[in-house]
């Protein structure tokens, strides 16, 4: 395969991404990922998190490979690997699910009911022009994808709730369209009927963030990471009382 030819990234950019780190070593880079940031694939002028990753290439070598993606408007922990033994050994981990996410979301219009459990609801890939989204479908139909989603509830308030989830598998959008299918949609998610205003204060986003990544390390054990909310998603859950 075609090694991708180097992006030249501004000072800025380079500070930037650099300041996103909350770990590394040898074998993997680990950063958090704001909300806004393609993690690879973007439309525009912007660069994406995967184009960023120049910033840690050391001349004439490859940039760290993703190992895992988040949602554009998604925050949280993000792993690379920095050397191709890391990226496979990553890669196969993460395929035989011995990796454990676990996100923080906030949803309305309360706690779920009952207020922890296991979301196993299929879905489909549904493209509309240049958008996709994701779908509940029968487990018989033809584009059916298992999903299973665990959660429980941190907090609840009048009108809100903070939710923890671990999703089993990782299906595109899974979390956002679970938490809608049982009419608990993710604040600010207005493509799937998330509330962009809640008890009187503004959603400036999507309220969903990976909070902790736990992993087998390429040169052994386990590792966990965990980042807490950024300061929107805070003041928010702070706003609606969930502390």
């Amino acid at each position: 395969m075609k090694t991708a030819a180097p992006i030249q990234l501004t000072a800025e950019e380079t500070a930037f991404v650099r300041s996103l780190v909350i770990h590394e070593d040898a074998e993997i880079l680990a950063l958090n990922k704001p909300a806004g940031l393609s993690s690879q694939g973007g439309r525009g002028q912007v660069h994406t998190l995967d184009e960023l990753l120049w910033a840690f290439a050391k001349p004439g070598k490859a940039r760290p490979r993703l190992i895992h993606r988040l949602d554009r408007d998604t925050s949280g922990v993000i792993l690379t690997a920095k050397t191709k033994p890391a990226a496979g050994f990553l890669g196969k981990a993460l395929m035989a699910r011995k990796f454990s996410k676990t996100y923080l979301a906030i949803v309305t219009p309360g706690a779920p009911d009952p207020k922890g459990g296991v979301i196993d609801l299929p879905l489909r890939r549904d493209e509309q022009g240049r958008e996709a989204y994701m779908r509940v479908c029968a487990a018989d139909h033809p584009d059916a994808e298992t999903a299973l989603s665990r959660y429980r509830t941190r907090a609840e308030a009048p009108g809100a709730a903070l939710v923890e989830l671990d999703p089993q598998t990782g299906r595109m959008h899974q979390l956002r369209v679970h938490l809608a299918a049982i009419g608990r949609p993710i604040a600010g998610d207005a493509r799937y009927g998330g509330a962009l205003v809640v008890e009187g204060h503004p959603v400036p986003r999507l309220m969903l963030h990976a909070t902790a990544l736990s992993f087998p390390h390429p040169a052994g054990g386990r590792t966990r990471l965990d980042v807490p909310p950024p300061r929107d998603m805070a003041d928010l859950i702070a706003a609606l009382g969930l502390s």
